[in-house]
């Protein structure tokens, strides 16, 4: 038997209510935004993630899938779904269509780590980027929807963390307000840390290794090393915020584990889901598409882990919608019946509703313990003596009542009995 690869998962039966729940649930709240899906490849150029996830990262350094294709070139699949966005507007010129741009996107990633609870090696995001905007009001607008994304699927239990990780005029002092922090506990910290120190030493900050935490309680906070625009941009973002009531908690070690952030950072957990607790997190990456070639233009957005706001869904016990199944069983008592009952359950289902129809040829008997079986509502009976007399039986599933229909009539009695 050939299984499924290590760290993913096969999707189907009652838990895609879930997916459809949030998936939908997603596409309705950015739409009411004006932020329209595009779809890019699973696959890009390595080079792609190197350029703009950076290569000191843990995605580039030990995340990544990638691999060599026939023709020698470098792809890797997708870690992340910010860099493909950026590449596609600057490959297609998307800029001619003014600014801001608002996108969407939804689909699988793909990371190389130790599978756990909310931590797969192949997961799905959903995520918006708004590229154009300098202005606070744009981080508003950005971590707003977000919010309104998960009261839109009644989740309670998460809470809002921001932070500001500078830019380029004021990272530099952090850096070094760190690295003068951590130089006397450098032989403390864990292997990882230590290589990170010379490299990436925000990511210090951010380690979940027990040696490395005690330390992060006291390390400097980005707030206080901000120049006076990032200060601003700030302040003016926290009025916002507290002028629409959205609460929040100031994070001045919150980091994001890619090198493209700049200014606004922010990350939404979930009380229920213990180390694994971000379910979206984002931010502003003003200089990444300069990075990735094209010209500067900053931008903001966020990306949400679809398998752990599913978890927090089955946490706080909600209730999500039902697929629809199957609502009328047509059996079928003889060949001569079977084009007749064909055209009826098109018929039914260019109507709305969802039909089955016997198409295993069995006996009555387990035709009706197959419907049974699908839930199915209705029982539609049709043999050689219904269509002879033109009255055909249709049996109430939950009662067992029968009663009989003219075959003129049988359509519209089906779909007043969906719509009582």
């Amino acid at each position: 038997m050939i299984s499924k690869p290590k760290g993913t998962v096969d999707i189907f039966g009652d838990e895609l209510k879930y997916w459809y729940f949030v998936e939908d649930t997603f596409r309705r709240i950015t739409q009411l935004y004006n932020y329209y899906e595009i779809r890019t490849p699973v696959f890009e150029a390595t080079e792609l993630f190197l350029r703009g996830v950076g290569e000191e990262t843990d995605i580039v350094q030990k995340q990544m899938y990638t691999f060599e294709d026939k023709g020698g070139r470098s792809l890797t699949l997708r870690p992340e779904g910010t860099a493909p966005v950026m590449r596609a507007y600057i490959e297609n010129s998307l800029v001619k269509n003014g600014l801001p741009q608002k996108f969407s996107y939804l689909g699988p990633v793909f990371r190389y780590e130790k599978p756990q609870a909310g931590r797969m090696r192949q997961f799905h995001q959903f995520g918006v980027e708004l590229i154009g905007s300098p202005h606070a009001v744009a981080d508003f607008e950005v971590i707003k929807l977000a919010i309104d994304i998960l009261d839109a699927l009644n989740l309670h239990d998460y809470k809002l963390y921001i932070g500001n990780i500078g830019c380029k005029n004021c990272r530099p002092k952090f850096r070094k307000a760190l690295k003068d922090y951590y130089q006397p506990k450098l032989d403390l910290l864990c292997s990882d840390c230590q290589k990170r120190f010379d490299t990436n030493i925000l990511r210090l900050l951010d380690c979940k290794d027990e040696k490395c935490k005690p330390f992060q309680k006291d390390a400097p906070k980005t707030f206080d090393y901000l120049c006076e625009d990032c200060k601003e941009h700030f302040d003016e973002l926290l009025s916002y915020l507290e002028g629409l009531n959205v609460s929040y908690e100031l994070d001045g070690h919150l980091v994001r584990g890619l090198d493209y952030y700049t200014k606004t950072v922010f990350e939404i957990k979930h009380s229920s889901l213990g180390a694994q607790d971000t379910i979206i997190g984002g931010g502003r990456y003003d200089g990444l598409i300069e990075e990735l070639g094209g010209k500067v233009t900053p931008s903001i957005g966020f990306a949400g882990g679809i398998e752990r706001i599913i978890l927090a869904l089955k946490n706080e016990n909600v209730t999500v919608p039902e697929l629809k199944k199957c609502q009328v069983y047509i059996a079928v008592l003889s060949e001569s019946a079977r084009i007749f009952s064909l055209k009826l359950s098109q018929n039914l289902r260019d109507r709305g509703i969802v039909v089955e129809m016997d198409l295993m040829k069995r006996n009555i008997r387990n035709q009706m313990k197959y419907a049974d079986r699908l839930g199915a509502k209705y029982v539609l009976i049709i043999g050689d003596d219904e269509l002879e007399k033109g009255v055909l039986t249709i049996r109430d599933m939950e009662t067992g009542q029968q009663v009989e229909v003219d075959e003129k009539w049988i359509e519209n009695y089906i779909v007043e009995k969906f719509e009582e």
